[in-house]
């Protein structure tokens, strides 16, 4: 669908008059193009940079109500989350799994069991369903090879989700673009076009896939504001002042097989009992989050968020609490990766304190949706349909049952196992019996210890609008976080698969990896930050 052409067509039928322009490709702008498409309206939805870049690549994988907001009584957010949760794993079989969750009591917490126990039963009455236990000491250690034992009272099993979060928004843009939606990536709003009377109706956008100079002006009759981390830089054309307060989120991925883990464990830190999570993900173990400021400076001096060194000690002396037989240390992490909480900022005492709520605003006509979580996604699409429909200037239809994914059967494999064929459906909805129908019968088989195929590769070099190497390492397919060095080892079978359906030159595939290797090592490896701090 999106060839080595595709972009040049879309840059020539730019100039029309659309209902809505969404500005962001992330989850946020995903969900609301759904919407306004299956509404009616003819929608032009542009990314700066790559479908997911920003906090859509980089979240903890999870589709979950929030257990620990329920400790900042942000009743009302996890309800809500819940409930989606639930929704999500209903209409999105394979993309979304469900997850058992263990969370383990020590003395060192110093928090009565009873405590957590009435948590996890308030988390299944919000679904409403009955799914969770109380695990012995002897019962959780089972689960977990290596866990302390020591101080362990009890423990207790509740049930979230798991994603693939980057493939959940390639999978929904690319639905709309089917159902009639226009989408472009490296396409950069220069600056807003507004009306004799200083109402937005239009955008500047420019060409950032190439040297040309690429610039329109597209003009709408609602511009969405749906950028996430970059949501106040928009609104700064307005001379508004800034409301967002963005919140850094690290992250560290081992091997499977250095730090085995099949569930999820949920736990406190030992030093300040902030939630974080163990989540067994794509074949690898991933271990975070840490919740803190993340500075104006930091934003506009760096390209990307990375871990900072402080944040990757915290959590290896978090692993060292719960994990001490494993000795893990930073030699053992494989890649490491940040995102940024664009959170509304009320200020609260600690990021973590502050809710996750989202809201609305009409400024002068551009309509922006902030705040939230990807769970709530759909939620947040609605809203902003129902604000921007004052601006439509015609009746539309918004479905407060909006399915965000086409619904479809994993079916037609063959002989291919009965896992691999769920996961490729999942992933690529319709498209996954094309993808089948093309796949050379080795393309099928794993890459190491990875649940990816070759054909996935393959798949998305020839069809997925994919512009440099990390859209096709870091979020295309995840191998750049899933194998060591940034799956260095299997990079002459990429370039093998990836170079000619992307119609690259040596010279052109030469500079791409450089490139890549730049931005890995940078942003995503054990030792993240050396390059930018160049």
């Amino acid at each position: 669908m999106w060839n080595n052409e595709w972009r040049g067509s879309i840059w020539t039928d730019l100039d029309q008059e659309w209902d809505m322009i969404v500005i962001g490709g992330g989850i946020t702008g995903a969900g609301v193009f759904r919407t306004a498409v299956s509404a009616g309206l003819k929608t032009l939805l542009v990314e700066a940079r790559d479908f997911s870049f920003g906090t859509s690549s980089r979240s903890s994988k999870l589709v979950h109500g929030g257990f620990r907001y329920l400790s900042n009584r942000q009743y009302h957010v996890t309800y809500e989350s819940v409930k989606e949760r639930q929704r999500l794993l209903r209409n999105a079989p394979h993309l979304i799994t469900p997850l058992p969750f263990n969370l383990p009591n020590y003395q060192k917490y110093n928090l009565p069991s009873r405590v957590l126990h009435l948590g996890v039963i308030i988390y299944d009455l919000m679904a409403p369903k009955w799914n969770h236990q109380v695990l012995s000491s002897n019962d959780i250690l089972d689960r977990f090879y290596g866990l302390n034992h020591i101080g362990l009272i009890k423990g207790f099993r509740y049930q979230d989700a798991v994603l693939d979060d980057s493939r959940l928004v390639f999978r929904i843009i690319r639905e709309t673009v089917q159902d009639g939606g226009t989408a472009i990536n490296y396409a950069s709003v220069d600056h807003l076009l507004r009306d004799k009377n200083g109402a937005v109706h239009g955008i500047v956008v420019r060409d950032t896939a190439s040297d040309k100079g690429l610039t329109a002006e597209v003009k709408a009759k609602v511009i969405v504001n749906a950028a996430g981390p970059w949501t106040d830089e928009i609104r700064r054309e307005l001379k508004n002042p800034d409301r967002l307060r963005l919140l850094r989120g690290s992250h560290l991925v081992f091997e499977r097989a250095r730090f085995p883990a099949s569930e999820a464990l949920n736990f406190f830190h030992p030093h300040d009992r902030r939630a974080m999570f163990v989540i067994p993900w794509e074949g690898a173990t991933l271990v975070g989050t840490t919740d803190i400021d993340h500075s104006e400076k930091q934003h506009k001096l760096h390209n990307e968020p990375c871990a900072e060194q402080n944040e990757i000690e915290y959590i290896l002396s978090a692993v060292d609490f719960l994990f001490p037989q494993l000795n893990i240390t930073q030699t053992d992490i494989i890649s490491s990766f940040a995102g940024l909480r664009p959170v509304i900022n009320t200020g609260a005492a600690t990021p973590s304190k502050e809710s996750r709520a989202h809201q609305v605003w009409n400024e002068d006509g551009l309509i922006t949706i902030t705040g939230g979580k990807l769970t709530t996604f759909r939620i947040m699409a609605k809203d902003t349909l129902e604000i921007a429909s004052a601006s439509i200037g015609k009746q539309i239809k918004i479905n407060s049952h909006q399915r965000m994914l086409k619904d479809l059967r994993a079916d037609q494999c063959g002989k291919l196992e009965k896992e691999t064929c769920n996961r490729l459906f999942g992933r690529f909805g319709g498209e996954a019996k094309e993808l089948l129908h093309l796949a050379k019968s080795y393309e099928l088989k794993k890459i190491g210890p990875l649940p990816t195929t070759w054909a996935e590769v393959r798949w998305a070099a020839a069809s997925e609008g994919v512009v440099h190497l990390d859209d096709l390492l870091l979020r295309r397919t995840r191998i750049g976080l899933l194998l060591p060095e940034g799956g260095k080892a299997v990079f002459p079978r990429i370039r093998q698969l990836a170079q000619t359906e992307l119609g690259w030159s040596d010279n052109h595939w030469e500079i791409e990896e450089a490139r890549y290797w730049d931005i890995w090592q940078s942003f995503y490896s054990p030792t993240p930050g050396k390059f930018s701090e160049k």
